[in-house]
């Protein structure tokens, strides 16, 4: 299990273990947090093809999909 600071989401640096269509390398672009300091929304972007998608911020725990840092 990745251990996240959601405050530190922000630009951070994703690898994808099963990628696809190419994408692999991937940065937080966007984090939006509520007035209590939960986060409400996280975009990430590939870093290859600038497209983004929305994601839950929990799922980037899961070291069977995310890697932490590019590799």
């Amino acid at each position: 299990m990745n251990k996240i600071n959601p405050r530190k989401l922000l630009h951070s640096k994703w690898t994808a273990q099963k990628p696809q269509a190419k994408e692999k390398h991937f940065m937080i672009t966007d984090v939006e947090f509520d007035e209590e300091g939960i986060v409400t929304s996280c975009l990430i972007e590939a870093v290859m093809t600038k497209g983004s998608m929305p994601i839950e911020w929990q799922d980037l725990k899961n070291i069977d999909i995310w890697q932490h840092g590019w590799t």
